[in-house]
This record gives C-alpha cells, structure tokens and sequence, in this order.
C-alpha cells in the first residue's frame, strides 16, 4: 500500500494550499490519480522483471536435479543386459558397474562383461568432465589392447545394444542447454517437461526431451532426436528405489529404438554405496587387469 502524505497550508487569503497548488482544482485530483497508478504499476514492473525465461527454469531444474545426486562417493552394481531385435529374439549379457564421484571434474565410470564366455573381460571406461568432451577406452581381451572411442565415434552402438557409447557415460549439467516446455500428468504423478540441447557439435543427438517427476525429479522418459530431428529413440525408467535415505536408482531401464524396431533393456541389481573405491581402478592400466 503507498500513501503520499500532505500537509495543508493556509495561503494568502486563508485558502488551503497542498504542495504550493490550490486544492480546490482538477490538478490536485490529477496529482492523487497519477501517485495511485504509480504506487499500483511499480510492483508489477519488478514482477515482470524478475519472472524466469524457459530458458532459465529448464537450467535451474536441471541444476537442481544434479545437486540432489551428489555426495553418493561410490557405488557399484551388477547389470542384465536383454537385447532383442525387432522379431524378439533375444541375447543376454551380464555386467558389473563401478562409479566414483569427482566432484568439479566429472565421474569415472566402468563397465566390465562377464558373460556369455565371447565377451568376457571386455570393459568400457569413461572419465567424465564438465567443460569438454568425456574420454572412453574399450579394452578387448581377444586383441589385449585398450581402444580409444573419439567423440565421432560416440554415437555407435554399446556392444551391439540401442545404448550408444554417448549412453553409458554419466552427464553433466553444462554439456546441454535447457528449456522448459511444460508440466503434464505422467502415470499417477505429475512431471515436469524440459528438452536438453547439446552443445557439443559431435553428439548423436540434436535434442531430447525429458520427463521427471515434480517431486524428486527422477526421470521417467526421455525421447532422443536424431540429427535431422527426428525421433528414434525412448528411453523409459522403471522400478525406482532410494538408497542412504535419498539417492534414486532404477532397476529397469528400457532403450526402444523406433527405426528398426529392436530395444535393450538394462536389469540394474545390487546396488552398493561408499565401497571405498581407488581412482586407481578408472585408468587404462587397470582396463587390461580387469577379471
């Protein structure tokens, strides 16, 4: 509420003066209207001012997302690999995965195989950063010798899965752009849609689309956009479960790819917090001890 206090003043001729006009004319009238319009409009500039662009709501949840998932430290689990083609023919893969927690610079992760017998000991390790492309190693038993994945190579097929190599590596806030599209009832909750922009010219993607709920802003699907903006792939999570009363993990994760009709499902099991892992376990040298 404003108020502009007044105080009257007899002038020549005991006539009553406010703020030097006469206050029996229109001006004086003029004067309140225009002091209540000000008082009124004011706090509506500053609304305007300070209302957040999709731009700047889709980082911020972003942001918000990824600050709720640190402090974890570690954590390994086992992996069922299903692969099935577009007839339902399916091949089964079992895996172990290791993470350690870099904070400021990104995380190291592993991927090793341990059956069927033909891809046993092969292993995928990437180191993560936060302002330049990630940095992957294949190591393959039959040839004993760790292959590097360039960043063009990135968007190829994990082993043969929908997953691509760009996939398995863990992301970081800053390698998108964010926008906020909407929030829509998904199943039995309600989320909150943004689309993510790489902004690293050698992604496989143009964009994606994710749905995370409201609540703990877990997410439940993503859509992936080729290059020519196209959609052909999903990616969809189920079977949430906390651990350390506030990290979120899924036990299903499910990739359909709507080109060819083929989907790999991730089986995640197992899951074990603050293992104490050595960054010595995450370099090229370990890749090739893998057992």
């Amino acid at each position: 509420m404003c108020a502009d206090h007044e105080t009257a003043d007899p002038g020549p001729g005991g006539r009553a003066f406010f703020m030097g006009r006469p206050r029996d004319g229109s001006s004086a009238l003029s004067r309140i209207c225009a002091l209540t319009l000000a008082c009124f409009c004011l706090p509506c500039t500053q609304a305007v001012a300070q209302e957040e662009t999709p731009e700047d709501k889709g980082l911020r949840i972003a942001r918000e997302a990824d600050a709720r998932n640190h402090g974890f430290g570690d954590f390994t689990a086992g992996l069922t690999l299903v692969l099935r083609d577009r007839h339902g023919r399916e091949s089964v893969r079992q895996m172990r995965f290791k993470v350690l927690e870099v904070p400021e610079y990104g995380d190291k992760s592993l991927f090793v195989f341990d059956q069927p017998r033909d891809v046993q000991g092969t292993a995928l390790l990437t180191h993560g950063h936060v302002n330049a492309p990630d940095d992957q190693w294949l190591y393959l038993p039959a040839l004993k010798r760790v292959k590097r994945i360039s960043a063009a190579r990135r968007s190829g097929s994990f082993m043969g899965s929908e997953f691509s190599y760009e996939d398995m590596s863990s992301p970081e806030v800053e390698e998108h752009a964010y926008r906020y599209l909407r929030d829509e009832p998904c199943g039995e909750r309600t989320c909150t849609v943004t689309e993510q922009v790489p902004v690293e010219g050698k992604s496989g993607y143009s964009r994606k689309v994710v749905w995370q709920d409201a609540d703990e802003l877990r997410p439940w699907k993503v859509e992936f956009y080729d290059l020519k903006d196209s959609h052909f792939k999903t990616l969809t999570f189920e079977d949430y479960r906390q651990y350390l009363g506030r990290y979120w993990r899924a036990g299903l994760q499910t990739m359909v790819n709507h080109l060819t009709g083929a989907s790999t499902e991730l089986h995640w099991t197992d899951y074990r917090f603050r293992t104490d892992l050595d960054d010595g376990e995450f370099t090229q040298t370990a890749l090739r001890r893998v057992r």
